[in-house]
């Protein structure tokens, strides 16, 4: 089954008297358990994509299906449900509440479904001692570091168990160990079946995906899969950034699977 399914999509903005096509007829499946970087240089339609896919825009013409869904063709209030429930976000800026700690920022998604019990809340605290975060559970954004408040928001992503994690720019913000240390955790996750969309423009990163979508002038350029190798090559290179004593069970992102 795919987590989601591109139809001929395409979206038109007017900017005063002048139309502009964004994207122009794009066309893929991302299976479940698939992990995709989109990459394109600036004006080839990835930003576009990347709020069609988070449901924060309906597309001019086509189809965007979630597993059997059409959300091209929802109200705003069915598109707020589908990004409430199906899909984990994990942006660049991290997007946490400075006023939250670590396991209430994880439990925002439950919070605007009213789902705040004593079960929910030991999900949360699962959630932040699978990403590491055991010994912070009680700090805020502003006590963490970086590659922490990511870690806070990819714990948040995976709160209602979504049908794919989209991942903008992710590692945009982080130091290169930072990011080598997420991009690992990000291959554990997909490793467990967890289905990821990344948009990203860094070449390294994308190299550790399975596929790499390209956009060109709102075209699907190209679509090509990562070799095993090549994925292994990338995660060993990344691994050898952190140091040994905090790998941890980090050495099982060379385990990566096609």
């Amino acid at each position: 089954m795919n987590a989601c399914s591109i139809r001929d999509l395409t979206k038109e903005y007017v900017l005063k008297s002048e139309t502009v096509r964004a994207l122009r007829g794009v066309s893929f499946d991302v299976p479940e358990g698939d992990y995709v970087a989109i990459m394109g240089p600036s004006g080839s339609g990835k930003s576009t994509l990347l709020n069609l896919l988070g449901c924060l825009d309906l597309p001019s013409s086509g189809e965007l299906l979630l597993g059997t869904d059409n959300v091209a063709t929802m109200t705003d209030d069915q598109l707020a449900e589908i990004r409430s429930r199906r899909i984990g976000f994990v942006f660049q800026s991290y997007n946490l509440i400075q006023q939250l700690t670590v396991v209430e920022n994880i439990q925002v998604p439950l919070y605007y479904q009213g789902k705040l019990g004593p079960k929910e809340r030991k999900r949360c605290i699962d959630l932040a001692q699978r990403v590491g975060l055991e010994d912070r559970l009680g700090h805020r954004p502003m006590q963490l570091s970086g590659g922490q408040q990511q870690r806070v928001a990819i714990a948040r992503s995976l709160v209602n168990d979504p049908y794919f994690i989209l991942a903008d720019e992710a590692t945009g913000n982080l130091d290169s160990k930072t990011t080598a240390e997420i991009l690992a955790l990000f291959d554990q996750l997909n490793s467990e079946g967890r289905t990821i969309i990344m948009v990203t423009h860094e070449d390294e990163v994308a190299e550790r995906a399975k596929r790499i979508v390209r956009l060109r002038d709102g075209l699907l350029q190209s679509d090509e899969q990562n070799s095993m190798e090549s994925r292994k090559e990338a995660a060993a290179r990344g691994l050898e950034l952190i140091p040994p004593e905090a790998r941890g069970s980090l050495n099982d992102s060379l385990e990566v699977k096609a």
